[in-house]
Formats: C-alpha cells, sequence, structure tokens
C-alpha cells in the first residue's frame, strides 16, 4: 500500500508520523506542495493522507488512476470536492486530531479561568481570612454570596473572540465556543470558504481590527521569522482595557516583556500561556515571578495543551488507521463520503 502523505508540519512531527507507520505500508511525505505537484505525484498512490489542509478537487483526482482512499488528519473538509470523490467512488474520512482537539478544550479552560479570576477566587478562600462577618452553617436560607466582596467576575456568554492563526485548533475552538454563544472573529492567511464561515458561525477580519474589538484574543500563530514576538506591545496597546489574552500558539512568537508590562499596566485584565521565549521554563523567567502574584490573573502552564507528551508517538499511529483498515477490507471510521 502506497501513501503519500501531505502536510504542513516541520520535521519533527513527520518523524513521530514516520515512527508510527505500520508493517506494509510505504509513505512518501511532502510538505506544503501545490496542487500541481501533488497531482503529478499522486498518479502513483493507493491513499493520500492530507494534513489539517491543502484543496483536492477534481482535477487532482483525475491525475491519480489507482487512488482508493483520500484521508484528512483534521475535521476540515471545505477544500476537498466531496462530490467529485463521490463520483468517482473515492471514499473520504475526516480524522479528527486529538491534539488539536485537547489544545481547543485547554483553551477554553484558560479563557474561564482569566474571566472568573480562577486563581485569585482560590487564594481567598485558602487564606481564610475575617471578612468581617460571623461564620454561620449555611441552609436554605442562610449563606453569604460572594463574601469577599469579589468584583470583574465575567463569563464567555456573548463574549466577542478573537483568533490569531486560524488553522484546525481554531475550527475546534470555534465549535466548542458556539455552546457559549460567543461571536467569534477570526484571521488566517487566506481567507476560508464561506460555507465554512457559516457552518463555524464565525467572521473574517483583518487583524488590527480583530485585536481592536475583542474580549479575548485567542493566539494560534505558528512560530516563523515573521511572528518572532510578533504578540507585542503595538498589538496589546490596540486591544480593549480589560480584555484577556490565551496564548497556545508557537513558542517564541509573544513579547513577553511587553505582555508583563500590559499586565501590570492594568491594561489587560489577564492572560494565559502555554508555550514560552524559553523552554523548559526558567526559575528566574520574569513571567514565572509575576504568576507567583494570584491577583495577577497570570496562568502558566508547562507546553502541555496537547496532552502528555508520552502520548504523542501513540496518538501519531492513529493518521494510518483507516489505511490498515482499508487494506484488510474492514470499515473505515470518522467517513464524510
Amino acid at each position: 500500500m502506497k501513501v503519500l502523505f501531505t502536510t504542513s508540519r516541520g520535521l519533527f512531527q513527520q518523524q513521530l508520523a514516520e515512527a508510527a507507520i505500520p508493517a506494509g505500508i510505504e509513505v512518501e511525505f511532502i510538505r506544503d506542495p501545490t496542487k500541481d505537484q501533488v497531482s503529478d505525484r499522486l498518479r502513483n498512490y493507493d491513499v493520500l493522507i492530507s494534513e489539517r489542509a491543502g484543496v483536492i478537487d477534481a482535477s487532482v483526482l483525475n491525475s491519480a488512476p489507482n487512488l482508493k482512499l483520500i484521508q484528512r488528519l483534521g475535521s476540515y473538509t471545505a477544500d476537498i470536492d466531496l462530490h467529485a470523490a463521490k463520483s468517482a467512488g473515492i471514499p473520504v474520512c475526516s480524522m479528527p486530531v486529538r491534539g488539536c482537539v485537547n489544545v481547543a478544550e485547554h483553551m477554553v479552560w484558560q479563557m474561564l479561568s482569566m474571566s472568573r479570576r480562577a486563581r485569585e477566587q482560590m487564594e481567598i478562600v485558602v487564606q481564610a481570612k475575617d471578612f468581617g462577618g460571623q461564620s454561620k452553617r449555611s441552609d436554605e436560607d442562610t449563606f453569604a454570596y460572594n463574601w469577599s466582596g469579589r468584583k470583574n467576575l465575567k463569563g464567555l456568554q456573548d463574549a466577542l473572540v478573537g483568533i490569531l492563526g486560524f488553522g484546525e485548533i481554531g475550527i475546534e475552538l470555534a465549535r466548542r465556543l458556539r455552546g457559549f454563544e460567543c461571536r467569534v472573529l477570526y484571521n488566517k492567511r487566506t481567507r476560508l470558504p464561506e460555507q465554512a464561515e457559516r457552518e463555524l458561525a464565525i467572521t473574517y477580519n483583518e487583524p488590527d481590527l480583530l485585536v481592536s474589538q475583542c474580549d479575548f484574543l485567542v493566539t494560534l500563530l505558528p512560530y516563523s521569522k515573521a511572528t518572532d514576538c510578533s504578540i507585542n506591545a503595538r498589538m496589546f496597546n490596540m486591544m480593549p482595557r480589560g480584555s484577556f489574552l490565551a496564548h497556545c500558539g508557537g513558542s517564541g512568537t509573544v513579547d513577553e516583556d511587553a505582555l508583563i508590562a500590559a499586565l501590570r499596566a492594568g491594561h489587560l485584565g489577564g492572560a494565559a500561556l502555554d508555550t514560552y521565549t524559553f523552554e523548559p521554563m526558567r526559575p528566574n523567567d520574569p513571567l514565572v515571578e509575576l504568576a507567583r502574584d494570584p491577583m495577577a490573573n497570570l496562568f502558566l502552564t508547562p507546553h502541555t495543551a496537547a496532552g502528555a507528551g508520552a502520548s504523542k508517538r501513540v496518538g501519531r499511529a492513529e493518521d494510518f488507521d483507516n489505511i490498515v483498515a482499508l487494506a484488510a477490507n474492514a470499515p473505515l471510521i470518522h467517513r464524510v463520503v
């Protein structure tokens, strides 16, 4: 079974996928190919694995006389011509990426934790301070709502969320935010088709407009020379006063000194980060120093939003589950067409 594996991801992730290839399957990886390059290569392959994105239309399918399966890694299929695939008798499967789902869930937790000032509230309880009132046994009519006088406790309902870097994680996040009735703006290099925007209930905005109006700024930009420290003071100054930053994008894309300054000045209401300029985190890192103050409303996690690192290699085995099923003439999972 010969497989062409198209991806936009770097060598590390390709190596993890390569290590999970089952016996009897021959795989060629190609990074960021054009549609013409896919068409030229695909004529000699049985399966196309497309990781997260990449146009697969009738012209591509016409160049692949031996193609028996299109496996999309991720839940986005708007760039696949499903009608053409069905007409050609080629199954299409959409495999959710477990790590992306984990990150999306983590970002919902980040936003809820910031908006509810979770660390501050827990600190108030564990300090067990005397707030000037006698503690009484609670019952139906006896309780002390907000006995510590907390302020600025918000939520996600009706919040305006802006997502910079809208890939597979952004798609999974947008789906989860619909349950909170959030309004979601997004930006990516190539705008999604209108049908995909309608299905996800999202609105395209240019970056500056998006940043300047959102209650929560979600940053998912991958690292590159262009994005190095691009989440910076200019961006923070454009954000509405009291808004929040949730970051699970590439390590090194946030100007952490500028973020600390924005938090200390009270311009930002809080921040939550899972990736950093220096990893592992330095014990004397300025972000760590600030996070020791629970009132700073700063949440730091050790680059674990996608789950435990030990599961990554196991998780990549799922990339090939349907190829194994195809070879065994077994039912395909997550089939779209």
